[in-house]
C-alpha cells in the first residue's frame, strides 16, 4: 500500500503538477486564495528552492481606491482581476521573465475568480495562451451586480 506524503494529504501540494512546473525551468505566478483574500506571487525556482520575488494581496487593492465598506469582497472576481492585474503590472515594471501559472490545489472551473486574475495578468500586457471563453463576463470583473459599488475603472486606471 502507498503511503501519500503529508502535504498531499493535507490536500496543499500536487507533486505531479509541482515537477512539471519545476521541469519548464521558467519562473511562475503563483495564485492562491484564503477565505479573506486572494494572494499572487512572482516565484522563481532554483534545484526545486522557491525564492519568491515579489508579492502582491488584494489588501493592496485598499491603496488604490478599494471601497473601505466594500473590504469584505477582497476575495471576489473584481478583486481576482484587480489583483492579477496589478502583478502583472509589476513584473512589467521590473522587466521579469514572462511566468506560467501555477494554480495549485485551486479548481480550476471555468468563469470564476481563478480565470478572472489570469484576464488581469493578460489584460496587463504579459502574452499568455487561455482560451477566452474560460474568462468571466465583463460585468462580473466590473463587479456592476455587488452591493458595495466599486470604482473599477478608476482602481484600475491608478495602478501603474
Amino acid at each position: 500500500m502507498k503511503t501519500l506524503k503529508r502535504r498531499r494529504k493535507e490536500n496543499k501540494t500536487d507533486y505531479g503538477k509541482r515537477i512539471k512546473l519545476l521541469k519548464s525551468g521558467k519562473p511562475r505566478v503563483v495564485f492562491r486564495k484564503s477565505n479573506k483574500y486572494v494572494l499572487a506571487q512572482y516565484v522563481v525556482s532554483k534545484e526545486a528552492q522557491d525564492k519568491i520575488i515579489m508579492s502582491v494581496n488584494s489588501k493592496d487593492l485598499m491603496k488604490f481606491g478599494w471601497p473601505k465598506e466594500a473590504e469584505g469582497s477582497l476575495k471576489s472576481v473584481p478583486a481576482s482581476y484587480l489583483t492579477g492585474y496589478l502583478i502583472g503590472k509589476k513584473i512589467l515594471k521590473d522587466k521579469l521573465e514572462t511566468p506560467i501559472i501555477d494554480f495549485g490545489m485551486s479548481r480550476t472551473e471555468w468563469k470564476t475568480k481563478v480565470y478572472g486574475f489570469l484576464k488581469g495578468i493578460i489584460d496587463s500586457g504579459i502574452k499568455i495562451s487561455c482560451k477566452e471563453e474560460a474568462f468571466p463576463e465583463e460585468e462580473r470583473i466590473k463587479g456592476t451586480k455587488l452591493k458595495n459599488k466599486i470604482n473599477f475603472e478608476e482602481i484600475k486606471g491608478k495602478i501603474k
